[in-house]
């Protein structure tokens, strides 16, 4: 950061440009905020993107108590945090089991695991809604939850193993001959180094299934069940629509994101570091 700073005093052209792709990479956001303080007029007609006239927080009311959002929300973020807690569970374990420990076939599984990056979700979507309906699982919380966990834990495995393979094999030597088992080794010893990784992930798994839309419609037909990028399709009437609302919706939607983003920052930010620290 210090070293930014200098360059900027250095160069005050880069500076200037690093002020407008800020202002670039925020408007996005206040203009989100603003569409959601509009009516319909205002929105297409007379101030498409400048500042409300007239702040109408009534459109936040409208969506919270007209258009079942807290039941969206709540299905939504019960079906992330499991998500999330799966997803970081499953791929840790194995990724220490594939990075650390010697068994058969070991590579095999890793590969096989991290094939699973590759496939595309339209390509799989029948056989998925089939085994979701043998299985028992349609029109639950389950349909939902268990396939966005097969989906992330490729990608987090392939990034728990990475972390893992950067930690030298001697701190788990030296615990091993203070006594230490395996097991508490694995948490008192390599979890902690771990945390800035698991704190990525969470950000990354946590997006990706709050965001998620197709698995969600397809899998999904129960309306108390429904997730907020499902429930915004029925903010849209048969001949008009009330489009503050709406934003007012997506800024509500917005904001569980923001705050987990918010919370592991810093962890994110010592992800960057974390192998040279290690082998330091």
């Amino acid at each position: 950061m210090n070293g930014l700073l200098r360059l900027r005093k250095k160069n005050p052209i880069l500076g200037i440009l690093l002020w407008v792709y800020a202002g670039l990479s925020v408007y996005p956001l206040l203009w989100m905020i603003f569409y959601s303080l509009k009516n319909n007029n205002e929105i297409f007609v007379t101030n498409p993107f400048g500042i409300p006239t007239h702040f109408r927080f009534g459109n936040y009311v409208d969506a919270w108590s007209k258009f079942n959002v807290p039941q969206y929300f709540s299905n939504s973020l019960l079906v992330a945090a499991c998500t999330v807690v799966g997803t970081i569970v499953l791929s840790v374990t194995f990724s220490y089991a594939v990075a650390r420990m010697q068994w058969r076939f070991k590579e095999m599984a890793r590969i096989y695991v991290v094939i699973g990056m590759f496939i595309p979700v339209q390509v799989i979507m029948i056989p998925l809604a089939i085994l979701v309906r043998d299985f028992h699982l349609a029109n639950t919380y389950g349909a939902l939850i268990v396939p966005y966990i097969a989906f992330n834990i490729s990608f987090s495995s392939m990034v728990f193993y990475g972390f893992f393979r950067s930690i030298p094999v001697e701190l788990e030597e030296s615990a091993c001959m203070d006594g230490a088992s395996i097991y508490r080794t694995f948490y008192t010893i390599i979890l902690p180094i771990i945390k800035p990784a698991m704190a990525t992930m969470v950000i990354f798994v946590f997006l990706s299934s709050w965001n998620e839309f197709t698995m969600a419609l397809i899998l999904i037909t129960k309306e108390s069940l429904k997730t907020l990028p499902l429930g915004l399709l029925f903010f849209q009437g048969q001949f008009t629509t009330n489009w503050g609302a709406m934003g007012a919706a997506m800024t509500i939607a917005s904001l569980p994101t923001v705050l987990v983003y918010v919370l592991f920052s810093e962890q994110v930010e010592k992800a960057m570091t974390v192998g040279s620290a290690v082998k330091g």
